[in-house]
């Protein structure tokens, strides 16, 4: 089964841990590492033959467009983050809007193709923003992957449903909600931090699952500061917050080549396409 890879494209200081602690004011004042280590994960997928969605902020396409274009060159996809990550819970219909309207149009611009997906900063469509699937479907996106059907501190809708389901009635729009591992009443987390701190052989575990038990594909993702165990150090942001965002940066790559071996991957839109044709 082929599953979804990919791929958050943001820098070190602009992630959810750090933003109450470190300024946007100041972003363009901090030593950028988001395109050297988005270097080295393109470099790692060309290894493995590996096909990914770069779902990408626009603050990054304007500032960095050679790095869009190498991504497109290498045959992924690139799709939408928002503009500067901010989470969409905190913004009007109005102001989302032409959040994603901005990033799409700097993707289109940068890259030379369509984007026709998007992913919400920290996951942050839940039930306090019934407007923002609309939304997306108004602006003839063909899929989101932006809900975390879980219980967890900075995101989650643990009510929602743990596949894709069509979240605007009469639209063509698909939620791809990211892969959940189901044990008892509860959904566990996966990718992301999951897969870096917990042991390999869980992240092995719930995507087999997906595939064999819930006979449906899994999505990964991550960053590409999750392989960066030289990143600057915010020594002032909380101690919780540095524990998730530090912890075992150096084994990540390590256990992404591992699920690249023994997974097939793919990129969002074929994956999207397929399962669109499921829940017609």
């Amino acid at each position: 089964m082929r599953n979804a890879l990919s791929v958050d494209i943001e820098d070190w200081f602009q992630v959810g841990a750090f933003e109450k602690t470190i300024d946007r004011a100041d972003w363009d004042s901090l030593v950028p590492r988001v395109e050297r280590n988005t270097e080295a994960v393109l470099e790692l997928f060309e290894r493995k033959g590996a096909k990914a969605t770069f779902f990408t902020l626009g603050w990054v396409a304007e500032r960095y467009p050679q790095l869009i274009r190498r991504i497109v060159a290498e045959g992924h996809e690139i799709a939408s983050h928002g503009w500067d990550h901010l989470r969409v819970f905190t913004m009007t219909p109005e102001q989302f809007r032409a959040d994603i309207g901005r990033t799409r149009k700097t993707l289109e611009d940068v890259s030379g193709r369509p984007v026709i997906g998007y992913r919400a900063p920290s996951f942050s469509i839940d039930p306090r923003t019934p407007w923002a699937h609309p939304i997306l479907a108004e602006q003839g996106y063909a899929y989101s992957s932006s809900v975390a059907p879980v219980h967890h501190d900075h995101y989650g809708w643990p009510d929602a449903p743990r596949f894709t389901f069509r979240p605007v009635a009469g639209s063509a729009l698909i939620e791809i909600p990211v892969t959940t591992a189901r044990l008892g009443s509860r959904n566990l987390p996966t990718g992301g931090g999951f897969c870096r701190l917990l042991p390999y052989r869980y992240s092995r575990w719930a995507y087999t699952r997906a595939n064999r038990y819930d006979a449906r594909p899994a999505v990964l993702y991550f960053h590409p500061w999750d392989i960066d165990p030289g990143q600057p150090r915010v020594a002032n942001a909380p101690l919780r917050s540095k524990l998730r965002h530090y912890t075992l940066l150096s084994a990540m790559e390590g256990k992404l080549e591992r699920l690249l071996d023994e997974f097939t991957w793919g990129r969002m839109d074929d994956v999207a396409a397929a399962e669109a044709k499921r829940t017609r």
